[in-house]
């Protein structure tokens, strides 16, 4: 059995089906619940690139293009878009996918700020490694 390919260190790719529980009176993904996944799949993209603790700053933008009905699948893909001497700036797209069709349309996005820290919660700087391990430089902030 061959190993894995890695993906690209600036992406992180997310599904998650819609249930009852995430929903709102209308059958429809809750805007809140749709935070949740959106700031999970930054965290993870931003931890993934930085290979360190990170912190959600702040949300920039979030955009809400479609209601997610519950039953259908939300597939995310979250990109480092910057990186600074402490901190990334995430974007994630949402499309939701109709699982016995397979249509799928552009549902929502959302920018985050994260701030890599250390064990003591205070920013420190960011040292990258790519997939072949070697450092990689950090744009200033």
């Amino acid at each position: 059995m061959s190993s894995p390919t890695p993906l690209p260190p600036d992406e992180t790719r997310f599904a998650e089906m819609v249930f009852p529980e995430q929903a709102n009176h209308y059958g429809a993904l809750f805007a809140g619940s749709a935070l949740a996944l959106l700031s999970k799949a930054a965290f993870v993209a931003a931890s993934r690139r930085a290979r360190n603790d990170v912190v959600m700053a702040r949300s920039e933008a979030t955009d809400f293009h479609t209601p997610v009905r519950v039953g259908e699948l939300l597939d995310m893909v979250a990109r480092v878009i910057r990186v600074g001497r402490t901190s990334l700036t995430v974007e994630v797209e949402g499309v939701a996918e109709t699982l016995s069709t397979g249509a799928r349309r552009p549902a929502l996005n959302g920018r985050f700020e994260m701030v890599a820290v250390d064990a003591e919660g205070r920013p420190r700087p960011i040292t990258l490694h790519p997939c072949s391990g070697a450092p990689v430089s950090v744009a200033a902030q």
